[in-house]
């Protein structure tokens, strides 16, 4: 093979490599820094690094580095704020000719306390914006020794700056709907609704922790051999019928197949409430393990505790009234309530009026849809 072809295959080969990289910190965080690595390799540097900065004012940001001598992290530097490289136009690249004269540069504060004892004389800069409003600071430096950076130096970093804005963006959605879902399990379990996600075979892949604290008990429902079970084998097998018609349902469907059942316990309690609904897929979430069925299930016996700060708010009602709301809301009756928090039956009573007066309600069942409904549910901490 000619000289000129191998040096073409080469130069495709790292670029490949850095461009999988770089996508590779966008699914992982902690890539970056073999990102940088692969970067500052290729350029001939003693440095590549990325400058992360949140939106607060206050915080001076982030270095994330690959280089010599030098951690990989370096939190709240100083320097930052000095470099005059700071508030650039987003996504254009320059070098230090381009912002500084060579004296203007070695007479810098930034340059003499900072980058001089780093060995840091030659930089190529540039400022990434993404679509939250952040601002990614990307360098690559290299030492007076060594020659400024080509055009060619300049032109590759070009290349791969657009690259670099996807991987931000992409590692930014990715977090988005990680929280996203997070919040959903979060409020699911709040009200105390188990989910648990079924694959494309029928076989559990993930619960949330309600779900995962009922399959725990193994109190009607249970899991074998990865498989989501019901303890009666009458129940089991409408349980499986369900999951199958789900499994089944077109996916061209606008409408999700959603089915219902009871699952009765062997302790004695109250039977599982239970939903079997069809998850839509695309082409996109074709793989092993795609979630295709979730279960959802609910404890009719599960014992409400939300916020009392909270369910004041929302009601209006004393400290004393909200304690009896939520003993009622479990199931107790007024007189097993008083008992329970250590008052008279007339004092129960008497908050008892109160809170029918604030709330508009008449009975204790309204009482309890009331509070089981409220959004109080959805905190974790009083």
């Amino acid at each position: 093979m000619p000289a000129t072809l191998q040096n073409e295959r080469r130069s495709l080969e790292l670029l490949s490599h850095i461009l999988g990289a770089i996508y590779d910190a966008a699914l992982d965080e902690a890539g970056w820094v073999a990102c940088l690595e692969a970067v500052r390799q290729e350029m001939d540097a003693n440095y590549a690094s990325l400058i992360v900065r949140t939106e607060t004012t206050n915080d001076v940001g982030l270095i994330v580095s690959a280089g010599n001598d030098q951690p990989n992290l370096d939190p709240g530097n100083p320097y930052i704020a000095l470099s005059p490289f700071t508030g650039m136009k987003p996504d254009q690249l320059v070098t230090v000719t381009d912002v500084l004269s060579e004296r203007e540069w070695r007479d810098s504060a930034y340059y003499r306390d900072y980058c001089a004892p780093q060995g840091v004389f030659h930089v190529l800069a540039a400022d990434i914006a993404t679509r939250n409003g952040g601002v990614y600071g990307f360098r690559v430096t290299r030492p007076e020794t060594a020659p400024d950076f080509s055009k060619s130096d300049i032109d590759f970093c070009r290349l791969i700056i657009p690259h670099i804005k996807r991987a931000l963006n992409l590692h930014l959605s990715i977090n988005q709907d990680r929280k996203v879902s997070t919040l959903y399990h979060h409020a699911m379990a709040q009200m105390m609704v188990g989910v648990v996600i079924l694959d494309q075979n029928g076989l559990v892949i993930e619960s949330n922790s309600a779900g995962t604290a009922i399959l725990e008990l193994q109190d009607g429902l249970r899991v074998v051999d990865q498989q989501l079970e019901a303890n009666y084998a009458n129940e089991n097998r409408k349980l499986h019928g369900l999951v199958r018609e789900a499994l089944e349902h077109p996916h061209a469907a606008k409408v999700t197949l959603t089915e219902a059942m009871s699952v009765s316990r062997p302790s004695g309690k109250l039977s599982w409430g239970l939903i079997v609904q069809s998850i839509s897929s695309d082409q996109w979430t074709e793989g092993k393990q795609r979630p295709s069925v979730a279960v959802f299930v609910r404890n009719a016996e599960g014992k409400v505790d939300p916020p009392v700060r909270l369910a004041q708010q929302l009601f209006q009602l004393t400290p004393a009234e909200t304690a009896l709301g939520i003993q009622m809301a479990n199931g107790l009756s007024l007189e097993e309530a008083a008992e329970l928090l250590g008052i008279r039956r007339n004092t129960a009573r008497a908050h008892l009026r109160s809170i029918f007066s604030k709330t508009g309600v008449r009975r204790q069942t309204e009482l309890v849809r009331l509070f089981l409904n409220s959004v109080a549910w959805l905190s974790a901490t009083d």
